[in-house]
């Protein structure tokens, strides 16, 4: 056995055995350095993210670290221990793009994304701001009213001490009065961020919110008080978000009054979102894209269109769908994402708007344990989100609900053997009342939609199956007795990483799992893994068991940054 397999066997850290290279400089102690030898000493020593290593060499084959004293590197260093190399701090505050955090006021740079019905909730939000963090509560799906009552709760607790936060913003083909009315909410109440999700293009309500108020400084600035952070699957979608306001809707806004002829102006020189989230395979709306072929792909459209158009601010481009453990979260840095969003992990934490039922069926997802079913906001275009598979048949009957609505032109041309099975098994109701309860609703929301249902019985088919489509992620989110098969909950292949991550841990348990505790672990475990890596890359061998980066306490990961 060689002596680099001994130091392997013993917990420690080794030189590859083909490997072995020559000092790049000498260290020294002077007094305060500290050198750590064993297994446990090394594992601390990396964990704490926020201190400089060196890597010094040992003539039986492994390899120790040491912190504090001081080195001088390049040949004929002088007296000291032979240095093998360096391993850079890398707190926290070091992941991602520096400027995104500035921007956005974050302590770290971390996105909590808007899941809606109020999934992404007031106190999931909350928590999430007063970490730092950047939280969008999931509006979507909601009336506005209720999204009023999110905006008082959360400003009430979140703006005093300037903490981050944001609200959703999706796009509605089929109700362009409610996503005009959602815009109109946040810029009468100060909402000054917003994720715009779902969009296929761009629409007067966005472009609306992100000029309104546009101005130019003494200094001769040009400045959005609105932010857009665009979370988008198609590259397409991508450039109009990354290109500057469509001139045909600026003009629209100014026709209207809503803007000036000189903010127009100013318009025409900024992007529509200088964020962009490259949405990869996530729950919810998700085109089910790698993220190792997108992310690349949006960055390129990025240095691309920041050449063409010259903005004064950099773009930038986040990563979202897929980050349920610190290996993709590392993953996702390495490659060059400005921030990481997160969504179905969130889904799981005891301060989401879902209930405990839903958070113990995404607690025993496993990876595969998804599946696409129909959209209720886009279900006429037969667009798709992706839900959790497990426990429920949801996907299955929605898909069925969907190729009746390509088969038939009315409710009454659906034959009664499978019409009885859908007021039983389906609605639990007969179709005149499961029609009653929509037009009620609609009524409320969107009154157009009633009128149109009225003269045409195609439409009218499709609001009453788009009613159970919608009413089933309120049924999961309220855990309603009964509809159980029946729930809705979007879900991506995140939950399984995160669920096969967590076991044996504190955040095993449904209670355990907790919004902040989730992202300082997700962060803190992509700090050890980038040190890990730089290791590898000098030619160390790290042991199986030290690079194991397991859930940590937040007292334990606050203690190793330095919090």
């Amino acid at each position: 056995m060689n002596s680099a397999q001994q130091a392997i066997d013993q917990g420690g850290l080794a030189q590859a055995a083909a490997g072995m290279r020559e000092p790049i400089g000498r260290w020294q102690a002077n007094g305060g350095g500290s050198v750590f030898e064993d297994a446990d000493a090394q594992a601390g020593a990396l964990r704490r993210v926020g201190e400089l290593l060196y890597i010094l060499q040992r003539p039986d084959g492994g390899a120790a670290l040491a912190c504090g004293g001081a080195a001088t590197l390049g040949a004929g260093a002088g007296d000291g221990e032979p240095a093998l190399g360096v391993i850079p701090a890398c707190p926290l505050t070091a992941l991602g793009d520096a400027t995104f955090c500035a921007d956005h006021g974050l302590k770290f740079a971390y996105v909590a994304g808007g899941m809606a019905n109020g999934i992404n909730s007031e106190v999931l939000t909350i928590a999430l701001g007063r970490a730092g963090l950047l939280s969008f509560y999931g509006a979507a799906g909601q009336a506005v009213e209720r999204i009023e009552q999110a905006v008082d709760r959360i400003q009430s607790e979140l703006d005093n001490g300037g903490h981050p936060y944001g609200f959703n913003l999706i796009h509605s083909p089929n109700e362009p009065a409610h996503e005009l009315a959602t815009v109109d909410l946040y810029l009468h109440r100060g909402v000054r961020c917003a994720e715009a999700a779902a969009y296929l293009g761009l629409t007067m309500p966005v472009v609306k919110y992100r000029v309104s108020g546009i101005y130019r400084d003494a200094d001769g600035r040009i400045v959005a008080p609105n932010r857009v952070i665009a979370k988008v699957s198609r590259i397409e979608v991508a450039t109009k978000f990354f290109s500057p306001p469509p001139e045909d809707l600026l003009r629209e806004l100014v026709r209207r009054g809503d803007i000036t002829q000189d903010q127009a102006v100013l318009a025409r020189e900024i992007p529509m979102a200088q964020d962009i989230t490259a949405e990869a395979d996530s729950g919810g709306h998700t085109d089910n894209r790698p993220a190792l072929a997108m992310l690349p792909a949006f960055m390129a459209l990025r240095d691309r269109l920041q050449e063409q158009y010259g903005y004064a601010e950099r773009l930038r481009v986040g990563l979202g769908g897929g980050i349920g453990a610190p290996e993709a979260a590392a993953a996702a840095f390495a490659m060059g994402a400005a921030y990481i969003v997160t969504g179905s992990v969130n889904q799981a934490c005891v301060e989401s708007g879902t209930c405990d039922a839903v958070r113990r069926m995404l607690q025993q997802a496993e990876q595969a344990d998804v599946i696409m079913a129909p959209a209720a906001d886009m279900f006429e275009m037969g667009v798709q989100v992706q839900v959790l598979k497990r426990g429920t048949m949801f996907a299955m009957r929605g898909q069925r609900l969907y190729e009746l609505y390509r088969q038939y032109d009315s409710l009454d041309e659906i034959p009664a053997p499978e019409r009885a099975k859908l007021e039983k098994q389906f609605f639990q109701m007969p179709f005149d009342e499961a029609w009653a309860g929509t037009r009620e609703f609609f009524l409320q929301r969107d009154p157009s939609q009633v009128e149109r249902a009225e003269r045409d019985p195609k439409h009218k088919l499709a609001l009453v199956f788009r009613s159970y489509l919608g009413q089933a992620s309120t049924w999961a989110n309220e855990g309603r007795a009964g509809r159980q098969m029946d729930y809705q909950v979007w879900c991506g292949p995140a939950m399984g990483a995160f669920n096969e991550w967590a076991k044996g841990s504190h955040l095993e348990p449904v209670e355990g799992r907790k919004a902040v505790d989730v992202a300082l672990n997700l962060l803190f475990g992509a700090a050890v893994i980038t040190r890990l890596n730089v290791l590898r890359q000098q030619g160390i061998v790290v042991p199986a068991k030290m690079a194991q980066v397991r859930p940590a306490t937040v007292e334990q990961i606050e203690a190793w940054i330095g919090i």
